[in-house]
């Protein structure tokens, strides 16, 4: 997968995170988990965006281990979406599984960055 593609998915998550959150019920209960959810899914593409800036190869690692954190984080969100709230949306698997392939592809460059691949 080359930068510009994953730019891309990753903004397109982005998108959809948006649109999904949008149509969330006005209850408290999804107040923070809304919040903490957009934040952590909006970060994992600032954090790639962040890393092409990079000035050094170590510089570009520590932000793509950051948008691999925000990955994980986002996965935790969606999942306490999925099983602790009352939301039946065909709209959450799909996001959670990008989720995961978003992990792995950042992960799986981590490790290239290191040598480890």
């Amino acid at each position: 997968m080359t930068k510009e593609e994953l730019n891309k998915r990753a903004y397109v998550f982005s998108i959809k995170i948006i649109k999904f959150l949008n149509k969330l019920p006005e209850k408290k209960l999804y107040w923070t988990i809304s919040d903490q959810l957009l934040r952590s899914a909006t970060s994992i593409g600032a954090n790639i965006i962040e890393a092409q800036a990079a000035s050094s190869r170590k510089d570009f690692a520590n932000f793509y281990n950051h948008a691999l954190k925000s990955a994980n984080e986002t996965k935790y969100w969606l999942c306490l979406l999925r099983d602790a709230g009352d939301i039946r949306s065909s709209e959450l698997p799909p996001l959670l599984q990008e989720a995961v392939e978003l992990s792995k592809i950042l992960g799986a460059s981590i490790l290239t960055l290191k040598g480890k691949r």
